[in-house]
């Protein structure tokens, strides 16, 4: 009969890849983000009201797609204005 003892650095070392597996885990899903956020969710991102966010469509700050009555934009083309803006 075999018998493994687990050291105190072993739990440690245990503890460490599970917390790192985690975060990882957390990373996976906070970057996993909508490619077209409709405008309500815009707004909401960006915490603006819907004349700022038409402003923004008419001075052609922020692209859109229209499909219907409905207006989409592109969350990719938002993140680059707002890194061009820093």
């Amino acid at each position: 009969m075999i018998i493994n003892l687990i050291t105190k650095e072993d739990l440690q070392e245990f503890k460490t890849e599970l917390l790192n597996d985690l975060h990882n885990m957390f990373q996976v899903k906070i970057s996993q983000q909508k490619l077209w956020l409709r405008s309500s969710e815009v707004k909401a991102l960006l915490k603006i009201s819907s004349g700022t966010l038409q402003n923004l469509r008419i001075n052609g700050t922020i692209s859109y797609t229209r499909v219907g009555g409905i207006l989409y934009y592109n969350y990719k083309d938002i993140e680059e204005m707002l890194k061009k803006k820093q």
